[in-house]
């Protein structure tokens, strides 16, 4: 049994002792081949039927899966003065070409078929990731599907006549709501929930503004809409968020280095392009705006008075799309080093976008050959975890480079490794992590030229991989195996 796994799962309660045991025995062979499928990763036909005998029982649901994980992040995060909470929602295609899972839903057409994950990931302005706080994992319900598809042109007047608690840009409220519930748990922490542009929604504005006698967490969101103020301008009309912001007084610049994964403009129509890599230089706005509040089922909601942070590209290359985006956010904008933090804070959302590649692509949880969906979430937050362990590994080598790899790695794992890639004896003392971390990913694929970069998360979970098949090589041929088959030969 891996000794993080232990760490991690510690307080997992199924109400059962024997169901606690599998369940860290199923993580146990499925964290060690993230991309084999469960048969590969279980290796025999008894673990197998194990493993889907755990998400077949009643008491094995996704939520009881992540919560000891989400109870070790809440412990992590207490270590910090700032957190980051980014939350989002990927969709996970099941689509099958003969028998489809039973519970899965419609994603964006009827012929892709699958279901929902919004996810909140802990993560530190370093960019190391803590762990998986919360997710909700659904499926969308077909007849409602079909009922818009009949009537697609009343959809969005349908929309507006519900409340937010009846539609599914819920999440990205209730996400914000489980932020403020961690951060009363970590009152020493400063937590702020991080969202992209499907976050910009007038009701999670609100729900920062209620004063509940604790201590709640901050928000940074990315605009979409260009709200109306409550003041009009010389024409009568209401004047908008975009041109109040934009008329503020341009506090200073900001050098940038864009890459094809840089978030585009709100106004940008062609998201799918990759952008041009180059160096942008930003110019950066902050000032104080007041909504107005919008109309909604049960009235008009009270006006809001919100910092705005607007950054955007003065001079882009011929043909490319501007960076602009403009960031919403309770923080303070009174001093140009926090504004540069809420800047920061939302460029670290992008770690999200990373954490959801390693699920899909690195864990394959898309590929999973589950019957149902009873089965398939459970499995899903049991990778979830999995996927953190890979992306925090990649992320500590990172930032702390110098600290000893058995912080992180048994023995069997780093010497086992170093033994295979150096093509020497590994030493006493354990090796740094950068170092470690190197020595895996070149098992992935990495070549460690100069222009390579650090290590990716395809490079580390493949190398991780590698890395477990050669740890048990180590433990059964190595020189433990040698030193007690000589203690057993001497009785």
């Amino acid at each position: 049994m891996q000794t993080w796994i232990e760490e991690e799962l510690a307080t997992s309660d199924f109400g059962d002792e024997r169901l606690d045991k599998r369940f860290m025995a199923v993580m146990d062979c499925l964290s060690q081949k993230p991309s084999a499928s469960i048969a590969a990763a279980c290796g025999t036909w008894g673990e197998v039927q194990a493993a889907y005998r755990f998400f077949d029982n009643d008491r094995v649901d996704e939520h009881e899966v992540l919560h000891p994980h989400q109870t070790a992040t809440v412990d992590r995060i207490a270590d910090h003065d700032v957190v980051l909470l980014v939350q989002d929602t990927t969709e996970l295609d099941v689509t099958r070409p003969e028998k489809q899972m039973a519970g899965a839903g419609p994603l964006h057409d009827e012929f892709h078929i699958g279901f929902h994950d919004h996810a909140m990931l802990a993560v530190t302005p370093e960019r190391i990731p803590l762990g998986v706080v919360a997710a909700k994992i659904w499926a969308r319900d077909w007849d409602e599907f079909w009922e818009n598809q009949k009537n697609k042109k009343s959809k969005a007047r349908k929309k507006k006549q519900k409340v937010i608690e009846e539609k599914e840009s819920v999440r990205w409220l209730e996400g914000y709501r489980q932020g403020c519930e961690i951060a009363a748990q970590v009152p020493q922490s400063t937590l702020v929930v991080v969202s992209d542009s499907e976050g910009d929604i007038f009701e999670c504005f609100a729900e920062a503004e209620e004063d509940r006698g604790e201590k709640r967490a901050e928000w940074v969101v990315r605009a979409c809409q260009d709200r109306s103020l409550p003041s009009r301008d010389e024409d009568g009309r209401w004047r908008k968020l975009w041109d109040e912001v934009g008329s503020a007084e341009v506090l200073g610049t900001w050098e940038v280095e864009v890459n094809k994964n840089t978030p585009k403009a709100h106004t940008d129509r062609k998201r799918n392009q990759p952008r041009s890599a180059r160096t942008a230089v930003l110019t950066i706005r902050a000032t104080q705006v007041t909504l107005k509040g919008p109309y909604r089922p049960g009235g008009k909601l009270a006006d809001l008075e919100i910092n705005a942070v607007l950054v955007q590209e003065t001079d882009p290359p011929p043909g490319e799309e501007p960076i602009e985006w403009l960031l919403l956010t309770s923080l303070p904008i009174n001093t140009w080093k926090k504004v540069c933090l809420v800047i920061d804070y939302y460029c670290c959302r992008w770690q999200i976008e990373i954490y959801f590649r390693v699920l899909k692509s690195g864990c394959r949880v898309e590929e999973l050959q589950l019957e149902t969906a009873e089965r398939f979430k459970p499995c899903l937050a049991l990778y979830m975890i999995v996927a953190w362990r890979v992306m925090y590994v990649m992320m500590l080598g990172r930032e702390c480079p110098e600290m000893s790899c058995d912080r992180v790695f048994s023995e069997d794992e780093w010497k086992s490794v170093y033994t295979v890639v150096c093509h020497k004896p590994a030493p006493k003392a354990a090796p740094t992590l950068e170092k470690m971390i190197y020595l895996i990913a070149s098992l992935g694929g990495h070549l460690g030229r100069s222009c390579d970069g650090p290590p990716g998360p395809k490079q580390m979970w493949i190398g991780m991989q590698r890395m477990t098949d050669l740890a048990r090589a180590w433990r059964t041929f190595g020189p433990p195996a040698r030193r007690v088959g000589k203690r057993k030969s001497c009785v």
